[in-house]
């Protein structure tokens, strides 16, 4: 498969953070202002509401790109400008036939959930039997992938919702050799292994398992492209880090704060073992995901949306940790880890299975559902278990729907 214009004409940037340099930025603020004089509403000037099958979910440009210049038919058939999405991209995307649309969230909690609830509650878009494929890179963790790695989630893990001491004035202990300054909410003591004794109802969302096996299954032997990224690969002693990117099942975690290391990946993998009561296994860690699966909740419990056709896409363009023997500074910003532009293609090489899955086999297979055979939804049970399955997060008496028997 051939990616076009996933390079832009000054080159790709080499870390993440690049794409804010100044002759970005003066082409981003060019852009605003265009965009800005746009009317509202669809681009061809119909009230029609749209009702896509598919609705792909980019956090920012590059993301963003890699289907807008390369999907089939093209997604720059019909434009909709949506009042409340971001400046940055106040436009949904979609075919000309209104099947697949494309949004572009922008960058971290807040920007997400701000630009998803524009979108659900815009009254442009008829979601109720649209499935939500939420694509973007992110940082892996060497135990269960390496840069270009593709996996799917079923748990989403909100990491920050912590208490958090300066690590210069961290006490003894902490229980389970962590040295770090984070620990639970609303806890007596200084440690990471206790349930938190506050939830606010975002920490942790479960997704449809059976959806997650079905669109992996669709992507079974995919060619994902590799870049340079194995010089630095070999760096690590641990298997799954030192191999070819390839396609897993593991969870994600999100936090707006951009970290690195060692204790703190081994913090927040606590975290999601404890928030999913022992069965997630933390692999990717992003800015975006639970504020969009908020959203997503609390729209599909007004019916808005079905909360069971959401699918989350992440790809390691960078590790979470340094190599042995390499300073963590060096490595989160010096370092060639080289797996950036093989992370924002592998999201459409990936993806577009998964998009093209969804619409070839809409009649069989998609339209009903996928019927989910685990939990899903909130921590907080908003949905009420509408699958009959009883949650596998949170505690009973925290719930807003209690499961009777």
């Amino acid at each position: 498969m051939t990616i076009r214009s996933i390079i832009p004409p000054n080159g790709l940037p080499k870390y993440r953070s690049d794409r804010y340099v100044p002759r970005n930025r003066a082409q981003e603020r060019h852009v605003i202002r265009q965009r800005g004089n746009a009317p509202l509403g669809r681009s061809d000037g119909s009230s029609d509401i749209i009702k896509p099958k598919v609705m792909i979910v980019a956090i920012f440009s590059l993301e963003a790109d890699v289907f807008l210049n390369n999907y089939t038919p093209t997604l720059y058939g019909l434009n909709v400008t949506v009042p409340g999405l971001s400046p940055r991209y106040p436009e949904v995307y979609c075919t000309t036939t209104g099947e697949v649309c494309h949004i572009t969230t922008a960058e971290a909690e807040i920007n997400a959930a701000a630009s998803m609830s524009a979108l659900v509650y815009s009254r442009m878009f008829d979601l109720s039997e649209t499935y939500f494929f939420i694509g973007g890179i992110s940082g892996i963790n060497p135990n269960y992938g390496t840069t270009g790695t593709v996996t799917f989630p079923r748990f989403a893990v909100q990491l920050g919702l912590q208490y958090e001491i300066d690590s210069g004035q961290l006490p003894r202990g902490g229980g389970l050799d962590f040295g770090s300054g984070f620990f639970t909410q609303r806890t007596k003591e200084f440690k990471n292994n206790i349930y938190p004794g506050v939830i606010y109802g975002t920490e942790v969302f479960g997704l449809n398992e059976a959806l997650r096996k079905r669109v992996f299954l669709a992507t079974t032997g995919v060619k994902l492209v590799d870049t340079e990224a194995a010089r630095y690969r070999r760096l690590y002693s641990i298997p799954a880090a030192r191999t070819p990117p390839g396609v897993t099942l593991c969870d994600t975690g999100t936090s707006d704060t951009w970290w690195t290391g060692s204790v703190l990946a081994g913090v927040f993998g606590n975290l999601t073992v404890l928030l999913t009561n022992g069965t997630g296994e933390y692999c990717t860690t992003q800015q975006e995901d639970n504020a969009t699966l908020a959203v997503l909740v609390r729209a599909a419990a007004a019916n808005l949306v079905d909360f069971a056709r959401v699918i989350i896409l992440r790809t390691g363009s960078d590790f979470d940790r340094a190599p042995p023997g390499i300073d963590e500074l060096y490595h989160l910003l010096q370092a060639p880890q080289g797996g950036f532009a093989g992370a924002i293609a592998n999201i459409y090489v990936a993806g577009v299975r998964v998009v093209n899955d969804i619409v070839s086999h809409w009649d069989e297979v998609y339209k009903a559902g996928v019927k989910p055979t685990n939990y899903i939804g909130d921590i907080l049970n908003t949905l009420g278990s509408p699958y009959g399955h009883a949650p596998d997060i949170g505690v009973e008496d925290q719930f807003v729907v209690l499961v009777r028997s």
